[in-house]
């Protein structure tokens, strides 16, 4: 049973980066897929694509290296869990790591990052650190 869709998500890339795995596949869902989005986006990813159709649906990532094979990855970790969750008002929203890192943060006009939700002047819950 899951418990937590989203902390599986950020464990299975993790863990791909581990191993320097060329692909993740996760199973599909809009906020996994928004997320997803947001790290290709930043360029922590290469690609995510969602594969299947109706209860077969994956979301199948494709991680990014660079020419030493470091992985664009250094560590991704989830904030706020379904225990404790994490909300923050726009303006005590911060960089992470001097702009190295991104938050992302789930808000009403949607899934943003830390940056996004700062020019939107939106506040919302913290999902996860990336960096």
């Amino acid at each position: 049973m899951i418990n937590d869709p989203i902390a599986d998500m950020l464990t299975t890339i993790r863990n791909a980066v581990a191993v320097k795995k060329e692909t993740a596949v996760i199973p599909y869902s809009q906020i996994k897929m928004g997320i997803a989005k947001i790290l290709e986006k930043e360029k922590f990813i290469k690609a995510a694509e969602r594969k299947g159709k109706k209860i077969g649906k994956t979301i199948d990532i494709v991680l990014a290296y660079d020419e030493k094979g470091n992985s664009a990855i250094s560590r991704i970790t989830r904030v706020s869990k379904p225990s404790k969750r994490n909300y923050l008002p726009f303006k005590k929203i911060r960089s992470l790591r001097q702009g190295a890192g991104i938050q992302i943060i789930s808000t009403p006009k949607g899934i943003l990052t830390d940056k996004e939700a700062r020019k939107e002047k939106v506040g919302g819950e913290v999902i996860c650190e990336v960096w």
